[in-house]
């Protein structure tokens, strides 16, 4: 007797591929009834003033994802914009804040270089690295808007039909220094720029040119009130699903912000070296040599021991190597396993200082309320032991599922680098997931054994 499984209900119509682009990954993600989270369920989980029992929704999401059209407001739970504690009216004025406080931020961006907010990008240096101005035709061409009426351009500084950097011209006849934070900003604009006319490319989304520049807009803001980090290529693979998943501008300022809390450590660097990946990458050789110890030795062999032909993967989270559908998919899989419900209060007290948060004084003590990875390493976790995300993990079971690919065939770190790419548009998000969790139990038991010997 056969039994009849649901295929599922395809996502392409949410996320739609350009249709002159034939060599795009294929989503692999399907909405299924009774796994995927749907907008009954979700609204289901909230009690009558608004507060959410995540804890109804977690498991859901591991199972099966989120549903297109809810999307958006879930994961600014699941990045931890949004308390789960609090009420629709609480939420409903820290959103109006928030919207405040990035018009503020754009606005001040806009004074410095008037294109910000004009539905217009920049691809060409406008200054040089003294903040003298650039005299190029691209640049002149990108900073001079037109009128729309097919008359001439006109300065979005000041409608006098000259080129936006003209300001920055006047500043200097003017003997107005620029500060090094400014110049430093200004300098990284085209290459926002640049990386914004790249980035998923192959949507229909991006054909208009609205939506690019609203992406641009985000990633300069953000590089401005986080001077440390400023631009990193691969920022905009982060910020661009927050942009069509949310309609308004600054709630997808906010829910890129908070992704950054997690991942700002990939960008920053010392002495240009990436701190943050470059301790993954430790962390990643480490696993791997006690999952797959005959692997690792290969790959050190091969003088592949830094492992670090898997940057790309920590860095945009997977981003290449899965369908837009599926990368979404697996991260909110990965969230969800990882979710700690005071992670709203533990980003508000960096934010405003301990001493005013009223949050600080409750913590979730139900572990319920834990994503299932989280509770794993609660569980084992000792005060000096730092968590490690399960993106490593991810890592980790792609190279486990590789292992016997890699030890046959790679015979230099081109191989194994070819033998990743290859794998684009291949990969399962749900089994992926699966196996970071057992490689991560695994990877505990083991360790936990270690201490004790």
């Amino acid at each position: 007797m056969m039994i009849w499984r649901d295929p599922g209900e395809p996502t392409d119509s949410y996320y739609q591929v350009r249709p002159e682009i034939t060599d795009a990954p294929k989503t692999k993600f399907r909405i299924k009834a009774g796994k995927t989270l749907s907008a009954r369920k979700w609204r289901s989980a909230f009690s009558p003033d608004g507060q959410l029992d995540i804890s109804k929704t977690l498991g859901r999401i591991h199972r099966g994802g989120v549903h297109p059209s809810i999307r958006g407001e879930v994961w600014e739970f699941l990045l931890g914009c949004c308390d789960p504690r609090s009420t629709y009216e609480e939420r409903a004025e820290l959103r109006e804040r928030r919207r405040e406080k990035y018009a503020q931020w754009k606005e001040e961006c806009r004074r410095m270089f008037p294109l910000i907010g004009s539905g217009k990008f920049i691809t060409a240096p406008i200054i040089n690295d003294q903040g003298e101005p650039i005299q190029d035709p691209l640049v002149l061409l990108e900073t001079t808007l037109e009128n729309g009426e097919g008359g001439a351009g006109t300065s979005a500084a000041d409608g006098s039909g000259n080129s936006i950097s003209r300001g920055t011209e006047d500043a200097a006849r003017e003997k107005v220094p620029m500060s090094k934070k400014e110049i430093q900003w200004k300098l990284t604009l085209h290459q926002i720029g640049l990386d914004v006319k790249r980035t998923d490319r192959a949507l229909v989304f991006y054909e208009k040119q609205e939506n690019l520049a609203k992406l641009w807009d985000i990633l300069a803001v953000y590089a401005w009130i986080d001077d440390d980090v400023g631009y990193c290529q691969g920022m905009s693979d982060l910020c661009s699903p927050m942009i069509i998943l949310l309609d308004n501008e600054s709630d997808s300022f906010w829910c890129f912000e908070r992704l950054m809390r997690r991942l700002r450590g990939n960008f920053r660097s010392e002495t240009g070296r990436s701190v943050g990946v470059e301790a993954q990458l430790n962390n990643l050789a480490t696993i791997t040599q006690v999952i797959d110890p005959k692997l690792h030795q290969h790959l050190e062999t091969l003088g592949g021991g830094d492992y670090l032909f898997a940057i790309r993967m920590l860095m945009v989270l997977f981003r290449r190597e899965f369908s837009f559908g599926d990368s979404l998919y697996l991260w909110e899989m990965m969230w969800a396993l990882e979710y700690d419900p005071d992670l709203f209060t533990v980003y508000e007290e960096v934010e405003v200082g301990s001493e005013n948060s009223e949050g600080s004084k409750i913590r979730t003590k139900s572990m319920r309320h834990y994503g299932k990875y989280e509770r794993e390493n609660i569980k084992s976790r000792t005060q000096e032991d730092a968590p490690l995300p399960i993106s490593v993990f991810l890592v980790a079971s792609v190279l486990k599922d590789k292992s016997p690919k890699l030890l046959k065939e790679a015979r230099g770190l081109d191989d194994v680098v070819k033998i990743l790419n290859d794998i684009a548009g291949d990969i399962d998000a749900k089994k992926s997931c699966t196996n970071a969790m057992k490689l991560h139990k695994k990877y505990l038991k083991q360790m936990q054994q270690t201490k004790k010997t």
